[in-house]
This record gives C-alpha cells, sequence and structure tokens, in this order.
C-alpha cells in the first residue's frame, strides 16, 4: 500500500517516492487538505475501494492503517 501512496504523491507533489515514508506527514510532504481530497479519490480508483475521511489523518502510516481496516471490513 506504501508503494501505491509513494506513487501518487510523488505523481501530485514531485518529490522522489522514496521520500515518502509511513511516517511522513502530508503537511511535510506538501500536501494541502484539497490535495489529501484528490489523493484519496486517486486512491480509492487504484485500490478499487471507497474512502470515507470521518476523521483527520495526518500521517502516510495512518492512512495506510484506515484502508486496511477498509478492506477488512468489505
Amino acid at each position: 500500500m506504501l508503494e501505491i501512496i509513494a506513487k501518487i504523491v510523488a505523481e501530485r507533489t514531485g518529490c522522489e517516492e522514496s521520500s515518502v515514508t509511513e511516517e511522513s506527514t502530508f503537511a511535510d510532504l506538501g500536501i494541502d487538505s484539497l490535495d489529501t481530497v484528490e489523493l484519496l479519490m486517486n486512491l480509492e480508483d487504484e485500490i478499487g475501494i471507497e474512502i470515507e475521511l470521518n476523521q483527520k489523518i495526518e500521517t502516510v502510516g495512518e492512512l495506510i492503517a484506515l484502508i486496511e481496516e477498509k478492506k477488512k471490513a468489505n
């Protein structure tokens, strides 16, 4: 999952995929709230599950955990 997120973040921000870690915050990666929504839409297309953000997610690791929960629920 990290690789998929890193690829999408790199495409959006121009950063290196290798610089995206589970500890990376979206703010550190230069991703604001609008970018986050677009990132989630891209992720939904990529992984085929709907991601509803009903809580604030600040790090890539938190996003991965949310996606894993959603996958288990489906």
